[in-house]
Parts: structure tokens; C-alpha cells; sequence
């Protein structure tokens, strides 16, 4: 496992565990913590162990944006990083979830600040849960700046338009429960629960059959864009397959059986 002085990498089981780790500065990105993130995704897709992955930060904080420092020009954190990213320039991009999408289902362990950055990683995330005193919120506007992660994109595709307007285009925060009533996020646990619940759904995920669910998680996003004729076509393409695995088949005679399956991705 890898993991930088800002991004800590550890294993739950079969749940790679993704710990944006600069609670000091509340968890704002670093270039170590990019870099670091861009291998935990590469990590998680190279290995077939690796069933889900949960993003969380240290310090009772998820992400609170940028250091604006560094964007002001006055440094960043990690010159020994600089040529990783001189090597591929995209490469915050892909940390960001921005040109990058993991095959495996990732889940969002949210407490405290989620806001600028931090709330446009989170539209990379598939599942989403937040302690009841996280904060959400795309404040660039307020700064003069564009939320350019992909939320003038993104935001409108996953919950109704006036909401992801008001949110772009106000800058003001939101609270857990107005971010679940919106739909960008999910669940609303007590303080302290968001990384307990996260690794419970991701237990579950874990335990179904790893390429029925690499295979749902691609064909909900790549038929998004679609017309319904054309997605449905491409869900068949993209599901039929799964049906002649022999993972397929050992769900079906573990129902039969009455006992756990034991899916070993084939």
C-alpha cells in the first residue's frame, strides 16, 4: 500500500480506505495529497482484492478545498512530487476524480468542512455519508473563482437544477440535513458514525459478487448521457455477460444451498 504524508492508505478487509490526512490545514489539498490520492485510485483498480474504497479525512474534517496559498503562488506542500505531476499533468485532474472514475464503488466518509474542492471530490463519489455537523458548499464564487472540478457539469446531473444553481451561484453553506434533502448525499449519521457507517455499506458491497457490481457501477454512468433506447441497449451489452460467469452461477447455488457465496471474480 502506498500513501504520502498527507493521504494515508489503509485495508478494511477487502475496502481500501482513503484518509485525506492534513487535519491542521483541514484537510485542504496538497500536492502530496493529490499525488497520493492518484495512487490510491490506480491501487485500488490494479487490485482485485480490493472490492470498494472509502474516502474520509482525519481531524473531523473531510476536505475544505484548495490551498488558496498555492494558488495565490506562494508555494505548495511536496516539491518532491512536482515531477510526478510535470509527468502527467492531468494528474490532479484524476486525484480529484475530475478525468478519473474507479471501476470499484467509492464511498464518502464525511465530517466537518466538505466545501469548495472538498464538495466537488464528492460528486466523483458513488455513495455518500456525513455526520449530522458536516458542511457542504461551493464557495469559489464568493472568492471571485470557478468551482472548475466539475461542478457547473456534475451538480446538475445529480440533484435538481435550482438546487445545484443556487448552490453554485450563492456560495453559502449547507448544512448535512439540507445537503440530504437536495440529494447530495445520502445518509445523515451522528458525529463521529460517518467513516463506522461507510465501511457497513461497504461490508455489504463487498460481499456481492465483485464483477455484477464493477459491471452495474459502468453501466449506470456510461448510460447517463444516453437516450433510453440507446442505454437500454448498452445495459444488455454491458450486463447480459455477467449472467455466464461463474460467479453467476455460485450466487445461484449458494441461494439454493442456503449459504454464503464465495465469488472469486470469474
Amino acid at each position: 500500500m502506498g500513501g504520502t504524508e498527507h493521504l494515508t492508505v489503509t485495508r478494511d478487509g477487502a475496502t481500501l480506505v482513503l484518509t485525506l490526512n492534513r487535519p491542521e490545514a483541514k484537510n485542504a489539498l496538497s500536492l502530496p495529497m493529490l499525488v497520493g490520492l492518484y495512487d490510491g485510485w490506480t491501487e485500488a483498480d490494479e487490485d482485485d482484492g480490493v472490492r470498494s474504497i472509502v474516502l474520509t479525512g482525519a481531524g473531523g474534517a473531510f476536505c475544505s478545498g484548495m490551498d488558496l496559498k498555492a494558488l495565490a503562488g506562494r508555494g505548495m506542500d511536496g516539491e518532491p512530487y512536482r515531477e510526478r505531476l510535470a509527468a502527467d499533468p492531468d494528474l490532479h485532474w484524476k486525484a480529484m476524480l475530475r478525468h478519473h472514475r474507479p471501476r470499484k464503488p467509492v464511498i464518502a466518509a464525511v465530517e466537518g468542512a466538505c466545501v469548495a474542492g472538498g464538495t466537488e471530490i464528492l460528486q466523483g463519489t458513488d455513495i455518500r455519508v456525513a455526520g449530522q455537523s458536516a458542511t457542504f458548499g461551493l464557495f469559489e464564487v464568493r472568492r471571485g473563482l470557478f468551482p472548475i472540478g466539475g461542478s457547473t457539469v456534475r451538480l446538475p446531473r445529480q440533484i435538481p437544477r435550482t438546487h445545484a444553481l443556487e448552490m453554485l451561484l450563492t456560495g453559502r453553506p449547507y448544512t448535512a440535513e439540507e445537503a440530504a434533502c437536495i440529494g447530495l448525499i445520502g445518509h445523515v449519521v451522528p458525529d463521529g458514525d460517518a467513516l463506522g457507517t461507510a465501511l457497513e455499506i461497504a461490508e455489504r458491497i463487498n460481499a456481492c459478487g465483485p464483477l455484477a457490481v464493477e459491471a452495474v457501477k459502468a453501466s449506470v454512468y456510461e448510460t447517463a448521457g444516453m437516450t433510453e433506447e440507446d442505454g437500454l441497449k448498452a445495459e444488455l451489452e454491458r450486463g447480459w455477460p455477467i449472467f455466464g460467469t461463474a460467479d453467476a452461477k455460485e450466487g445461484s447455488r449458494a441461494f439454493a444451498e442456503k449459504r454464503p457465496p464465495v465469488f472469486r471474480r470469474a
